[in-house]
């Protein structure tokens, strides 16, 4: 598969926003994030509006490359129809997509959170060879711009705790620092 060595800057169209946008309107009622302490409405929308954000960037860093992409799903699934899948498949890889705000990362560190409570894990963190694309958008900055990493498997990303106390024991994340210090990314 066509891939890239350095991370890629994306700048998403209107459209795509549109799409994210009314995704995370429509889908914010839909879900019970309680277990993670997260009730507020407009946190738990503009997670998912972040969040697909991350996969139109990624899918358009691939399709550049002239690959066959399946995603983003914008479909609003209720209760038990919600799924774990893969956000995206690239020339048939299945591939996850966690992406970050960058003011969050001014705040915290540059880093991206695994759901990883007794209530709910991602089932991710127990597939060593999945796919996962981490992604930076870039909301300090005028227009709507994207990081996007390489991908990785799990098992080369560092997970640690979350620095945020309330997510420990909830969460695993991953820090983009630990990542450069360990050169998994440059």
């Amino acid at each position: 598969m066509p891939t890239f060595r350095e991370p890629q800057l994306v700048h998403l169209s209107s459209e795509a926003m549109a799409r994210a946008t009314a995704f995370a309107d429509a889908v914010t009622g839909t879900v019970n994030y309680r277990d993670s302490n997260q009730a507020i409405k407009e946190k738990i929308r503009d997670d998912h509006f972040v969040s697909k954000l991350g996969e139109e960037a990624v899918r358009f860093v691939f399709e550049q490359r002239d690959c066959k992409i399946e995603g983003p799903d914008y479909t609003i699934y209720s209760g038990k129809g919600k799924s774990w899948d893969a956000d995206l498949r690239i020339n048939d890889l299945e591939v996850a997509v966690k992406t970050q705000r960058r003011s969050a990362a001014k705040r915290y560190g540059l880093s991206w959170t695994f759901q990883d409570s007794p209530e709910r894990r991602d089932p991710i963190l127990d597939m060593p060879e999945a796919w996962v694309c981490l992604v930076v958008f870039e909301d300090l900055k005028d227009g709507f711009e994207c990081v996007v990493y390489p991908l990785r498997k799990i098992k080369q990303l560092i997970f640690e705790a979350p620095r945020l106390s309330r997510l420990v024991g909830k969460k695993q994340a991953v820090y983009l620092g630990t990542l450069q210090e360990h050169k998994v990314f440059k």
